[in-house]
Protein backbone atom coordinates (compact mmCIF):
# COMPACT_ATOMS: atom_id res chain seq x y z
CA UNK A 1 0.00 0.00 0.00
CA UNK A 2 1.06 3.38 -0.44
CA UNK A 3 -0.24 6.23 1.49
CA UNK A 4 1.50 9.53 1.63
CA UNK A 5 4.50 10.29 3.54
CA UNK A 6 2.66 12.21 6.46
CA UNK A 7 0.58 8.98 6.78
CA UNK A 8 3.12 6.55 7.31
CA UNK A 9 5.23 8.85 10.23
CA UNK A 10 2.29 8.17 12.54
CA UNK A 11 2.46 4.33 12.14
CA UNK A 12 4.44 1.93 14.31
CA UNK A 13 7.38 -0.07 13.10
CA UNK A 14 5.23 -2.73 12.91
CA UNK A 15 2.77 -1.72 10.67
CA UNK A 16 5.89 0.62 8.68
CA UNK A 17 7.40 -2.85 8.10
CA UNK A 18 3.81 -4.09 6.85
CA UNK A 19 3.28 -1.54 4.77
CA UNK A 20 6.38 -1.64 2.87
CA UNK A 21 5.51 -5.87 2.52
CA UNK A 22 2.28 -5.42 1.17
CA UNK A 23 2.97 -2.28 -0.96
CA UNK A 24 5.92 -4.54 -3.08
CA UNK A 25 3.13 -6.76 -3.73
CA UNK A 26 0.47 -4.57 -4.62
CA UNK A 27 2.65 -2.54 -7.02
CA UNK A 28 2.49 -5.53 -9.29
CA UNK A 29 -0.82 -3.89 -10.36
CA UNK A 30 -1.68 -1.82 -13.07
CA UNK A 31 -2.40 1.90 -11.99
CA UNK A 32 -5.53 1.85 -14.16
CA UNK A 33 -8.54 -0.40 -14.70
CA UNK A 34 -10.30 -3.58 -13.18
CA UNK A 35 -6.41 -4.30 -11.57
CA UNK A 36 -5.74 -1.19 -10.30
CA UNK A 37 -9.42 -1.47 -8.77
CA UNK A 38 -8.80 -4.59 -7.22
CA UNK A 39 -5.48 -3.89 -5.95
CA UNK A 40 -7.69 -0.52 -4.07
CA UNK A 41 -10.31 -3.07 -2.94
CA UNK A 42 -7.83 -5.88 -1.42
CA UNK A 43 -6.08 -2.41 0.29
CA UNK A 44 -8.93 -1.42 1.69
CA UNK A 45 -9.89 -4.68 3.42
CA UNK A 46 -6.71 -5.19 4.64
CA UNK A 47 -6.32 -2.13 6.52
CA UNK A 48 -9.80 -2.58 7.95
CA UNK A 49 -8.73 -5.91 9.20
CA UNK A 50 -5.42 -4.43 10.77
CA UNK A 51 -7.66 -1.65 12.69
CA UNK A 52 -10.19 -4.41 13.66
CA UNK A 53 -7.64 -6.76 15.21
CA UNK A 54 -8.47 -6.03 18.69
CA UNK A 55 -11.70 -6.45 18.27
CA UNK A 56 -11.36 -9.40 16.32
CA UNK A 57 -9.15 -11.23 18.58
CA UNK A 58 -11.31 -10.41 21.53
CA UNK A 59 -14.16 -11.49 19.51
CA UNK A 60 -12.69 -14.72 18.61
CA UNK A 61 -11.71 -15.46 22.58
CA UNK A 62 -15.31 -15.12 23.64
CA UNK A 63 -16.71 -17.26 20.39
CA UNK A 64 -13.78 -19.99 21.23
CA UNK A 65 -14.92 -19.36 25.40
CA UNK A 66 -18.45 -20.29 24.81
CA UNK A 67 -17.51 -23.23 22.35
CA UNK A 68 -14.74 -25.00 24.12
CA UNK A 69 -14.55 -23.68 27.65
CA UNK A 70 -15.21 -26.34 30.63
CA UNK A 71 -17.85 -25.86 32.41
CA UNK A 72 -16.31 -27.05 35.66
CA UNK A 73 -13.43 -25.11 35.36
CA UNK A 74 -12.24 -23.77 38.53
CA UNK A 75 -11.18 -20.40 37.35
CA UNK A 76 -14.55 -18.91 35.96
CA UNK A 77 -15.21 -18.32 33.14
CA UNK A 78 -15.88 -14.29 32.81
CA UNK A 79 -12.72 -14.20 34.83
CA UNK A 80 -10.74 -15.82 31.86
CA UNK A 81 -11.93 -13.72 29.96
CA UNK A 82 -11.23 -10.85 31.77
CA UNK A 83 -7.22 -12.00 32.08
CA UNK A 84 -7.09 -12.96 27.97
CA UNK A 85 -8.87 -9.04 27.48
CA UNK A 86 -5.54 -7.53 29.91
CA UNK A 87 -3.12 -10.12 27.86
CA UNK A 88 -4.42 -9.01 24.94
CA UNK A 89 -4.13 -5.32 25.32
CA UNK A 90 -0.81 -5.87 26.76
CA UNK A 91 0.39 -7.40 23.81
CA UNK A 92 -0.95 -4.55 21.66
CA UNK A 93 1.58 -2.54 23.10
CA UNK A 94 4.25 -4.91 23.77
CA UNK A 95 4.56 -5.57 20.20
CA UNK A 96 3.83 -1.83 19.11
CA UNK A 97 0.70 -2.28 17.45
CA UNK A 98 -0.66 0.72 19.51
CA UNK A 99 1.35 3.59 20.96
CA UNK A 100 1.47 4.65 24.28
CA UNK A 101 -0.59 7.95 22.69
CA UNK A 102 -3.34 5.81 21.79
CA UNK A 103 -3.41 3.82 24.55
CA UNK A 104 -4.64 6.94 26.27
CA UNK A 105 -7.88 7.45 24.61
CA UNK A 106 -8.47 3.82 24.41
CA UNK A 107 -8.11 3.69 28.28
CA UNK A 108 -11.01 6.19 28.63
CA UNK A 109 -12.77 4.34 26.21
CA UNK A 110 -12.62 1.59 28.73
CA UNK A 111 -13.41 4.22 31.82
CA UNK A 112 -16.36 5.55 29.91
CA UNK A 113 -18.05 2.43 29.23
CA UNK A 114 -17.21 0.55 32.25
CA UNK A 115 -19.36 3.55 33.88
CA UNK A 116 -22.26 2.79 31.32
CA UNK A 117 -21.85 -0.63 32.15
CA UNK A 118 -22.37 -0.25 36.09
CA UNK A 119 -25.85 1.56 35.42
CA UNK A 120 -27.05 -0.48 32.98
CA UNK A 121 -26.70 -3.63 34.42
CA UNK A 122 -28.65 -2.08 37.46
CA UNK A 123 -31.58 -1.04 35.72
CA UNK A 124 -31.77 -4.04 33.80
CA UNK A 125 -31.01 -3.62 29.91
CA UNK A 126 -28.71 -6.46 30.38
CA UNK A 127 -27.32 -9.18 32.37
CA UNK A 128 -24.59 -11.07 32.37
CA UNK A 129 -23.38 -14.49 34.30
CA UNK A 130 -22.76 -14.03 37.90
CA UNK A 131 -19.65 -15.69 37.96
CA UNK A 132 -16.08 -14.77 38.77
CA UNK A 133 -14.52 -12.72 40.89
CA UNK A 134 -12.61 -9.94 38.80
CA UNK A 135 -16.11 -8.06 38.60
CA UNK A 136 -17.30 -4.53 39.72
CA UNK A 137 -20.56 -5.61 41.52
CA UNK A 138 -22.68 -7.18 38.79
CA UNK A 139 -20.59 -5.89 35.64
CA UNK A 140 -17.29 -8.61 34.44
CA UNK A 141 -14.42 -6.45 34.07
CA UNK A 142 -13.59 -7.82 30.46
CA UNK A 143 -16.79 -5.19 29.55
CA UNK A 144 -14.58 -2.53 29.59
CA UNK A 145 -12.51 -4.27 26.99
CA UNK A 146 -15.34 -4.66 24.36
CA UNK A 147 -15.27 -0.38 24.51
CA UNK A 148 -11.88 -0.27 24.13
CA UNK A 149 -11.67 -2.36 21.41
CA UNK A 150 -13.84 0.07 19.70
CA UNK A 151 -11.77 3.05 21.27
CA UNK A 152 -8.49 0.71 19.26
CA UNK A 153 -10.22 0.65 16.14
CA UNK A 154 -11.28 4.23 15.83
CA UNK A 155 -7.24 5.78 16.56
CA UNK A 156 -6.19 2.89 14.32
CA UNK A 157 -8.18 3.53 11.45
CA UNK A 158 -7.45 7.28 11.79
CA UNK A 159 -4.06 7.14 11.11
CA UNK A 160 -4.46 4.28 8.54
CA UNK A 161 -6.62 5.58 6.30
CA UNK A 162 -4.97 9.49 7.07
CA UNK A 163 -7.99 10.72 7.99
CA UNK A 164 -9.18 14.19 6.97
CA UNK A 165 -12.41 15.91 7.22
CA UNK A 166 -13.95 19.21 4.87
CA UNK A 167 -16.17 21.07 7.20
CA UNK A 168 -15.71 19.33 10.39
CA UNK A 169 -17.75 21.31 13.16
CA UNK A 170 -16.29 23.04 15.80
CA UNK A 171 -14.57 20.66 19.16
CA UNK A 172 -16.37 22.21 21.43
CA UNK A 173 -19.66 21.81 19.95
CA UNK A 174 -19.03 18.01 19.22
CA UNK A 175 -18.07 17.67 22.53
CA UNK A 176 -21.42 19.04 24.11
CA UNK A 177 -23.10 17.40 21.21
CA UNK A 178 -21.33 14.26 22.79
CA UNK A 179 -21.87 14.95 26.60
CA UNK A 180 -25.99 15.14 25.73
CA UNK A 181 -25.79 12.26 24.39
CA UNK A 182 -23.73 10.21 26.99
CA UNK A 183 -26.18 11.75 29.49
CA UNK A 184 -29.01 10.51 27.58
CA UNK A 185 -27.89 6.71 27.76
CA UNK A 186 -29.01 7.42 31.50
CA UNK A 187 -31.64 9.46 31.99
CA UNK A 188 -34.33 8.37 28.85
CA UNK A 189 -34.67 5.43 32.01
CA UNK A 190 -36.91 8.67 34.14
CA UNK A 191 -37.66 11.42 31.96
CA UNK A 192 -38.73 11.77 27.96
CA UNK A 193 -35.88 10.05 25.73
CA UNK A 194 -34.53 12.61 23.54
CA UNK A 195 -32.61 10.18 21.09
CA UNK A 196 -34.52 11.17 18.54
CA UNK A 197 -33.86 14.71 18.60
CA UNK A 198 -30.06 13.61 19.30
CA UNK A 199 -29.87 11.74 16.16
CA UNK A 200 -31.43 15.17 14.32
CA UNK A 201 -28.90 17.08 15.89
CA UNK A 202 -25.96 14.81 14.55
CA UNK A 203 -26.83 14.65 10.95
CA UNK A 204 -27.76 18.56 11.33
CA UNK A 205 -24.36 19.29 13.16
CA UNK A 206 -22.29 16.49 10.76
CA UNK A 207 -24.40 16.95 7.32
CA UNK A 208 -21.46 19.06 6.01
CA UNK A 209 -18.51 17.30 7.05
CA UNK A 210 -17.01 15.44 4.36
CA UNK A 211 -13.95 12.95 5.56
CA UNK A 212 -11.37 12.52 3.13
CA UNK A 213 -8.99 9.10 3.26
CA UNK A 214 -6.47 7.49 1.17
CA UNK A 215 -6.73 4.02 0.12
CA UNK A 216 -3.86 2.62 -1.85
CA UNK A 217 -3.29 4.63 -5.19
CA UNK A 218 -6.22 6.95 -4.60
CA UNK A 219 -8.13 9.12 -2.25
CA UNK A 220 -11.78 9.17 -1.37
CA UNK A 221 -14.20 11.04 -0.08
CA UNK A 222 -17.53 10.11 2.20
CA UNK A 223 -20.12 11.73 3.95
CA UNK A 224 -18.91 11.39 7.67
CA UNK A 225 -22.92 10.58 8.68
CA UNK A 226 -22.49 7.44 6.19
CA UNK A 227 -19.23 6.41 8.03
CA UNK A 228 -20.79 6.96 11.74
CA UNK A 229 -23.64 4.37 9.81
CA UNK A 230 -21.55 1.79 8.62
CA UNK A 231 -19.03 1.26 11.13
CA UNK A 232 -22.50 1.52 13.71
CA UNK A 233 -23.55 -1.65 11.55
CA UNK A 234 -20.35 -3.18 11.68
CA UNK A 235 -20.69 -2.84 15.38
CA UNK A 236 -23.98 -4.29 15.71
CA UNK A 237 -23.06 -7.50 13.70
CA UNK A 238 -20.19 -7.95 16.14
CA UNK A 239 -22.81 -7.82 19.40
CA UNK A 240 -24.46 -10.69 17.54
CA UNK A 241 -21.59 -12.88 17.86
CA UNK A 242 -20.94 -11.59 21.16
CA UNK A 243 -24.37 -12.20 22.60
CA UNK A 244 -24.68 -15.48 20.95
CA UNK A 245 -21.11 -16.58 22.63
CA UNK A 246 -23.31 -15.61 25.92
CA UNK A 247 -20.93 -12.90 26.77
CA UNK A 248 -24.18 -10.82 27.99
CA UNK A 249 -27.56 -11.42 27.26
CA UNK A 250 -30.26 -8.36 26.28
CA UNK A 251 -33.75 -9.82 28.55
CA UNK A 252 -35.35 -11.13 25.34
CA UNK A 253 -32.59 -13.46 24.88
CA UNK A 254 -32.94 -14.92 27.78
CA UNK A 255 -35.02 -17.65 27.11
CA UNK A 256 -33.23 -18.13 23.90
CA UNK A 257 -30.61 -16.14 21.81
CA UNK A 258 -32.18 -14.00 18.61
CA UNK A 259 -30.22 -12.05 16.65
CA UNK A 260 -30.35 -8.05 18.80
CA UNK A 261 -32.64 -5.90 17.73
CA UNK A 262 -31.72 -3.06 14.80
CA UNK A 263 -33.45 -1.12 17.10
CA UNK A 264 -30.20 -0.65 18.54
CA UNK A 265 -28.46 0.67 15.65
CA UNK A 266 -29.37 4.26 16.56
CA UNK A 267 -27.95 3.52 19.83
CA UNK A 268 -24.33 2.85 18.27
CA UNK A 269 -25.17 6.03 15.68
CA UNK A 270 -24.79 8.02 18.97
CA UNK A 271 -22.37 6.49 20.52
CA UNK A 272 -19.94 6.69 17.37
CA UNK A 273 -20.44 10.50 18.55
CA UNK A 274 -18.93 9.83 21.52
CA UNK A 275 -15.63 7.76 19.78
CA UNK A 276 -15.31 10.64 17.40
CA UNK A 277 -15.27 13.06 19.93
CA UNK A 278 -12.48 11.50 22.41
CA UNK A 279 -10.59 10.38 19.34
CA UNK A 280 -10.15 14.10 18.77
CA UNK A 281 -8.65 14.16 21.48
CA UNK A 282 -5.54 12.28 20.77
CA UNK A 283 -5.68 13.27 17.18
CA UNK A 284 -7.34 16.84 15.75
CA UNK A 285 -9.52 16.54 12.78
CA UNK A 286 -7.64 18.32 10.16
CA UNK A 287 -8.74 19.43 6.76
CA UNK A 288 -7.81 18.36 3.49
CA UNK A 289 -4.63 19.51 2.09
CA UNK A 290 -4.56 20.78 -1.49
CA UNK A 291 -4.61 18.50 -4.58
CA UNK A 292 -1.40 16.34 -4.37
CA UNK A 293 1.16 16.28 -7.55
CA UNK A 294 0.49 13.75 -10.37
CA UNK A 295 3.04 10.89 -9.15
CA UNK A 296 4.62 8.11 -11.54
CA UNK A 297 2.95 4.28 -11.83
CA UNK A 298 5.23 2.07 -9.28
CA UNK A 299 7.88 -0.14 -11.35
CA UNK A 300 6.29 -3.30 -12.96
CA UNK A 301 2.56 -1.68 -13.09
CA UNK A 302 2.15 -2.19 -16.77
CA UNK A 303 1.94 1.66 -17.41
CA UNK A 304 4.12 3.60 -19.70
CA UNK A 305 7.29 5.17 -18.50
CA UNK A 306 6.31 8.20 -17.10
CA UNK A 307 2.40 7.59 -17.38
CA UNK A 308 0.39 9.70 -14.86
CA UNK A 309 -1.20 8.24 -11.78
CA UNK A 310 -2.86 11.11 -9.66
CA UNK A 311 -2.69 10.93 -5.80
CA UNK A 312 -5.76 12.67 -4.67
CA UNK A 313 -6.51 14.52 -0.98
CA UNK A 314 -7.69 11.84 1.28
CA UNK A 315 -9.70 10.07 4.13
CA UNK A 316 -12.93 8.24 5.11
CA UNK A 317 -15.00 4.18 15.90
CA UNK A 318 -17.87 -4.88 21.41
CA UNK A 319 -19.77 -3.01 23.73
CA UNK A 320 -23.39 -1.51 23.81
CA UNK A 321 -24.38 1.68 24.63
Amino acid sequence: MQPDHSSKAGFTPVERSLEHRAQRFLSRASARGVRAGLAEFVAFGLKQAWACVFGAALLAVLMAARLWYPDDAALARNDFLTLAAVAIQILMVAFRLESLRELRVIVLFHLVGTVMELFKTDVGSWSYEAEGILRIGAVPLFSGFMYAAVGSYMVRVYRLFDLKFARYPRRWTTAVLAAAIYVNFFSHHYVWDARWVLLAAVVVHYGRCVMHFRVYRRGFRMPLTVAFLLVALFIWIAENIATWAGAWLYPSQVNGWHPVSLDKLGAWFLLMIISVVLVAWVYKPQPPGPAEPVLPSPPGSGTAPGGPRRASPVRPPAARP
